[in-house]
């Protein structure tokens, strides 16, 4: 039944020194470790292990970055500050069993340099995979202000789905740095003003000469075997055979955004059977609890995330349901999954893991 689910319709390398490891485990008076020190991951549990095995091969599950002192005792061993994982925690993430790609979200703020994906890429194994977001500087209608804030929508930008900065600054260098580990390519496209969903034929357009300029899967293939090119929208205008068919004819494929300013996932399954057979890409990143804005409230209930507070078992269900149809039609799944989407990252990668194996 599952098979038929679409029918015919600053980032060094961390230390790995014994005595690497004995400054990992030295305190300082705040009992963070110290500043420098590697992160050490929390050893595998045999259930982990087991669950990994039993995943399909191709299914890629984890987490929006790795940053996240509250996953002590989930994901690493001891207190750590944001800023000791965000330099050095990738590798202790990337030791997870489950977690076998991860959503590179600092991208989407200021674009990164193919050196730079390159001292990402060296912090994990072979067979992880990189989701990365394209720059907001190319997905933003409005010019975006400081790192992390909401687009001006009185000020347009210049560069909205601009095909040789999408190149320059986004498909090059993730390509150039990542090599194999790369995964999907994510134009996640910010809320759009009004005046421009007014005119979709347009908008279209201008999608469809970005995506046309973005290398084909069979070029992308020669350097990254397993990339494709996905794009994630928040505007359910979006949501059209037209829109379907110009992902299509670029070889690109629909992220499934499961965000609070989108339809629910049942009802954007028509864009993934009007691109059946193919990837899956998906990032669920808000409980629909919140609303539409809501992103701080989910912040303020679910820190520190190191536990499940608003279990959402539909979501979980179907989304369980598409990645067993696209792995066993062949095709490779990317999905990442927020702190924001249940209360942690951590335990709904396990929750979906199992879902997907019947555990």
């Amino acid at each position: 039944m599952q098979d038929s689910l679409f029918p015919e319709d600053g980032l060094p390398v961390p230390e790995s020194t014994p005595a690497a490891t004995r400054r990992a485990k030295k305190q300082d008076g705040s009992g963070l470790a110290q500043l420098g020190s590697r992160v050490v991951a929390k050893p595998a549990t045999l259930d982990s292990i087991e669950l990994a095995a039993a995943l399909p091969r191709l299914a890629h599950l984890g987490t929006s970055s790795w940053t996240f002192p509250g996953w002590k005792g989930l994901v690493w061993e001891g207190n750590y500050s944001d800023a000791q994982l965000s330099k050095h925690g990738l590798t202790a993430y990337a030791q997870h069993p489950l977690f076998r790609t991860v959503s590179l979200d600092r991208a989407f703020y200021r674009p990164l340099s193919a050196a730079q994906y390159a001292q990402l890429a060296a912090q994990v194994g072979d067979d992880f995979r990189f989701s990365v977001k394209a720059p907001a500087l190319v997905t933003d209608a409005t010019v975006r202000g400081e790192p992390g804030r909401s687009p001006r929508s009185s000020q347009p930008n210049p560069a909205f789905l601009n095909p040789e900065l999408a190149l320059r600054e986004f498909v090059q260098p993730a390509l150039a740095g990542l090599g194999p580990k790369l995964g999907a390519l994510v134009f996640q496209i910010s809320p759009l003003p009004q005046s421009l969903l007014a005119d979709m034929p347009a908008l279209l357009q201008r999608l469809a000469s970005m995506l046309q300029a973005v290398p084909s899967r069979e070029v992308l293939r020669q350097t990254a075997p397993d990339a494709v090119v996905a794009v994630e929208v928040r505007d359910p205008q979006w949501l059209t055979p037209e829109f379907a068919a110009v992902l299509r004819a670029s070889g690109a494929t629909y992220c499934l955004g499961l965000h609070a300013k989108m339809p629910p996932i049942e009802d954007q399954f028509p864009m993934l059977r009007a691109l059946w057979p193919g990837p899956l890409v998906c990032r669920w990143n808000l409980h629909p609890s919140h609303g539409a804005f809501g992103y701080q409230d989910a912040v303020k209930r679910y820190a520190p995330f190191n536990r499940l507070v608003d279990e959402d078992p539909q979501t979980r269900s179907a989304l369980a349901r598409v990645i067993i149809a696209t792995t066993n039609a062949g095709h490779p799944v990317y999905a990442t999954l927020n702190n924001k989407a249940e209360g942690c990252a951590p335990l709904s990668v396990v929750a979906l893991a199992r879902e997907i194996c019947g555990i």
